[in-house]
């Protein structure tokens, strides 16, 4: 019986394997293996990139996936990938060991590097960002305009541990046939570009979503520096015709200094719409437990200019509805969380500095008792809420209008916030996490890991300043303790974060010993792969 189940289990194992193929790509220009149409998708005859991504479900399907091996992508390309399989996505990744980069830099009427049509594909750890990119302005000759991803169409695709930036464009374009989406623990920045009648034009993303039973979902994931806004759940729509701006969650994101690369600051979140008829009405939204910031020198307890961090709702025959923004850091300077025109909508549990909080009456007068509950708000005005023009003191807007009983409003004197405020594992990716630090005066910070990792496992680490990613700001081994200091005075431009705030990727890894390398067994190093 025994050996019945051994040979069962051996085919069973086989068929698997027979089931799950693998398929790779190469550049076209690769040095000693060239990917082209005419190849089969093998390691000998691997595909070119364009032709990868038009291969039909009887090809390439559920669970199987697509290795693009180590180099630079030139092109704008079409993906129509789709997995017809039930619970199993197409996987398109970079390779184990190398790195894969989109570069959509080149001549063509397409409006982004990759473009999506179809789906289930899950789409993870490769680059999209342009390559001798020196043209940044639209009023110069030789201006090209392109972003990184627009997902067209297709239900539940995923984006994993991608980096998207630097392109002539929106970094991600998430539109209304995409739901059931997810976009998580990628690092998008930098995506943009000068226009002709505005400073600074192209969003981290761009999001929509009109399925009524798929929630769109954006996690983990780390935006700053674009020329325009962060996220954008928005359309501009000012004659829809149907609801298409619903169903998202965006939550545990970093999201920092938009607009500061264009020279100024605007949204790092807007949940809006632009239609006058009243029908697209973004609704149906949640924004939790992201951190928000601008540049802000809390030592003098700036709030000196227009920096919002989230805005709510834009024109007011549509007010948002069912819109939760709850447990949030939203720093800004004068007017950092901006109420405009909603219908239901509640705000709880948030951190927030500013110099004042700015709600129209169409949304203050609409809110019910305690709508807005068990915030801290530290403001530089003794007149913290603004409903239209008329300011109001802490003590009158919790009688006359019925918010905030359980809230707090402090100077911006006494503001300040713990120095470690988050670290996030990311699922995606073993030993690896997301930091993100507060140091009003600049000063280095110890980051506990105990709760994270094993102290005793020999590990050593490297640490990353997602701000200069292609360079190792401190690697050493990790002490009994557990403990790391970061620096916060970094070298850093003019466009980038002040030294108070900073965002890095902290990798661990274990070190073996030479014993421990020479005692390990010919059979587990010859399929360490297995494992």
């Amino acid at each position: 019986m025994k050996s019945i189940l051994v040979v069962f289990s051996f085919f069973l194992l086989t068929f698997q394997v027979q089931a799950q193929k693998e398929f790779h790509v190469f550049p076209k220009d690769h040095l000693t293996n060239k990917g082209s149409e005419n190849g089969d998708g093998s390691l000998q005859k691997p595909w070119d990139l364009e032709t990868a991504l038009k291969q039909k479900p009887e090809v390439v399907n559920g669970g199987d996936t697509i290795w693009l091996h180590g180099g630079v992508y030139s092109g704008r390309f079409n993906s129509l990938l789709q997995s017809t399989v039930k619970g199993k996505n197409i996987i398109v990744s970079s390779y184990d060991g190398e790195w894969a980069i989109l570069n959509g830099n080149v001549p063509g009427p397409a409006v982004a590097t990759l473009s999506i049509r179809e789906k289930n594909v899950t789409y993870q750890n490769f680059e999209i960002s342009p390559i001798n990119l020196i043209i940044r302005d639209e009023s110069v000759e030789g201006f090209r305009q392109f972003g990184g991803i627009s997902h067209n169409a297709g239900s539940n695709c995923k984006f994993i541990n991608l980096i998207i930036h630097g392109n002539n464009g929106l970094g991600f374009g998430s539109w209304n046939k995409t739901g059931g989406t997810i976009i998580s623990n990628c690092i998008v920045y930098d995506n943009g570009y000068k226009g002709n009648e505005y400073s600074g034009l192209g969003e981290g993303f761009y999001v929509q979503n009109d399925s009524d039973s798929e929630t769109r979902i954006l996690k983990d994931n780390i935006i700053f520096n674009n020329y325009y806004k962060g996220i954008e759940v928005w359309s501009a729509n000012k004659n829809a015709n149907r609801e298409y701006v619903k169903n998202i969650k965006l939550e545990n994101n970093v999201i920092f200094n938009s607009g500061l690369t264009s020279g100024r600051t605007v949204d790092n979140i807007i949940v809006a719409s632009n239609d006058r008829n009243g029908i697209n009405i973004a609704k149906n939204i949640t924004v939790q437990d992201n951190i928000l910031y601008h540049n802000t020198n809390y030592t003098k307890n700036e709030v000196n200019g227009d920096a919002p961090s989230l805005t709510i709702g834009f024109y007011h025959k549509s007010p948002v509805e069912n819109v939760v923004v709850s447990n949030n850091i939203i720093l800004g300077r004068n007017n950092p969380l901006r109420l405009l025109y909603a219908k239901t909508i509640s705000v709880s549990k948030n951190i927030i500095y500013g110099g004042y909080i700015h709600l129209m009456s169409l949304a203050a007068n609409n809110l019910k008792q305690d709508s807005m509950d068990e915030n801290i708000y530290y403001t530089k005005n003794k007149t913290p809420i603004r409903v239209d023009k008329d300011k109001i003191i802490f003590k009158d807007w919790q009688s006359n209008f019925k918010q905030d009983t359980n809230s707090e409003h402090k100077s911006i004197k006494e503001f300040d916030l713990p120095s470690v405020l988050d670290i996030t594992k990311n699922n995606y990716k073993p030993n690896s996490y997301r930091v993100v630090l507060f140091s009003k005066y600049e000063s280095p910070v110890s980051v506990d890991f105990s709760n994270y990792i094993d102290s005793n496992s020999n590990l050593g680490y490297t640490i990353r300043d997602v701000e200069n990613l292609d360079a190792v700001l401190m690697s050493g081994k990790l002490a009994d303790t557990s403990v790391i200091e970061i620096p916060m005075n970094l070298e850093r431009t003019p466009n980038k974060t002040l030294n108070n705030f900073g965002v890095f990727i902290v990798e661990f890894e274990s070190q073996k010993t030479n014993e421990e390398l020479e005692n390990e067994s010919f059979f587990s190093r010859l399929f360490k792969w297995l494992f």
